[in-house]
């Protein structure tokens, strides 16, 4: 295990390890194969959810890893740093059950919980909308309640899984206001529900994005979670999470342009030595690995936070922030150190450099991150976080 890698228990590092072995022998030889044709991998997702890959944060009860979320971003950035695709979709499957996990009846979590974990069910995170993306609250689908039923009417956008997912964690509108947002879960085959075509992405084409379109869509009032106008705190606090799945996406995919950067660096020579040993690459491969472990070292200390039970929101978003800008410059740089031939397909890191982009977008912009960020500080500066004692 390299010297990179710091986990709580030898139970983690086994785990590591495993998945490190998975990302190598399973996911690398599909992975440039699949971007490059737009393959959607399903049986990749059936696969990790029977390793227990899915559900590593969730409780052994429901079929679960019972893992802290310190060792589950580190599982997700050993398989974002050979395919990033996957590392997204798991990410976000995880995300398609966080408001099930946290929001849902117990009956509820013992009839489908155990599906989604063992990667049967596949789920989509269904939130922003056309003209509401970054401002959620001013989503315009809205579920009408018929006695034991909701109708669902309107379109969402940018929906990862769409026309793939066999479920939808979806938040439409019940009532006026923010506080009229409500939360369903929705089987992808309920008649009226359409994917619609998927969008031409510049990365992550292995991962399919597309809008969803409700017409007339019916289902039972129990596949709401939560009461009635709860949908948006339930889809807020979702992200919080989300977000560091998201940091830790982005490091791995850094990670993994690092790793082709310096592999190659110590490789090519030029005048007279090998590249690597010029001092002037050498300041740019030192300023990428700093960039990397500055991204770690911030998602694990969130991570650290949540598992504690402690407020996290704040260093959610600065993770976010700071680990998807950091892999948009490490991408851009092991372009650089590849020079000519990094700008071919030939080596991944052009692919890499692409799909680092969308991580400054999705999942909040890095614009609603410094507003996130700069709102926590005007609320609380006090830089202490103490936790209450049962």
């Amino acid at each position: 295990m390299p010297a990179r890698r710091v986990l709580p228990t030898e139970e983690a590092t086994d785990l590591l390890l495993l998945v490190r072995d998975l990302a190598t022998k399973e996911l690398l030889p599909r992975a440039a194969e699949a971007e490059a044709t737009e393959t959607f991998p399903r049986d990749v997702f059936r696969m990790l959810g029977e390793v227990g890959i899915l559900g590593l944060p969730y409780p052994e009860e429901y079929g679960g890893g019972g893992q802290p979320y310190e060792v589950y971003l580190q599982v997700l950035e050993e398989i974002a740093a050979v395919w990033s695709s996957v590392g997204v979709g798991v990410s976000v499957h995880g995300l398609s059950a966080f408001g099930l996990f946290t929001r849902g009846t117990e009956e509820q979590k013992q009839r489908w919980l155990p599906e989604m974990l063992g990667g049967d069910l596949l789920g989509a995170y269904a939130l922003s909308e056309a003209h509401a993306g970054s401002d959620p609250a001013a989503m315009r689908t809205t579920a009408r309640r018929e006695g034991d039923e909701y109708v669902l009417n309107g379109a969402k956008a940018w929906i990862t899984h769409g026309g793939h997912a066999d479920y939808y964690k979806l938040m439409a509108r019940t009532a006026e206001g923010k506080d009229g947002i409500s939360c369903f879960l929705i089987p992808a085959d309920t008649p009226g529900l359409v994917a619609d075509t998927p969008e031409r992405k510049m990365g992550l084409t292995g991962s399919t994005t597309t809008a969803i379109l409700l017409d007339d869509v019916r289902i039972p009032v129990e596949r709401r979670l939560g009461a009635e106008g709860e949908g948006l705190r339930i889809a807020l606090a979702g992200l919080d999470a989300g977000r560091l799945g998201i940091a830790a996406v982005a490091t791995g995919l850094a990670q993994g342009a690092l790793d082709h950067a310096l592999a190659y660096a110590k490789e090519r020579t030029a005048f007279g030595k090998r590249i690597v040993d010029h001092q002037g690459l050498q300041f740019v491969l030192a300023d990428m690995e700093a960039a990397v472990q500055t991204s770690r070292a911030m998602l694990l200390h969130a991570a650290r936070l949540k598992d504690q039970g402690l407020p996290y929101g704040k260093e959610a978003s600065i993770a976010k922030m700071v680990a998807t800008d950091n892999a948009m410059k490490v991408t851009t740089d092991a372009v650089q150190v590849l020079g000519g031939y990094g700008y071919t397909k030939d080596f991944p890191v052009e692919r890499f450099m692409r799909e680092a982009k969308v991580m400054q977008i999705f999942e909040g912009t890095n614009q609603i991150q410094r507003m996130v960020i700069g709102r926590a500080l005007d609320t609380n500066n006090d830089g202490l976080i103490v936790k209450e004692q049962n």
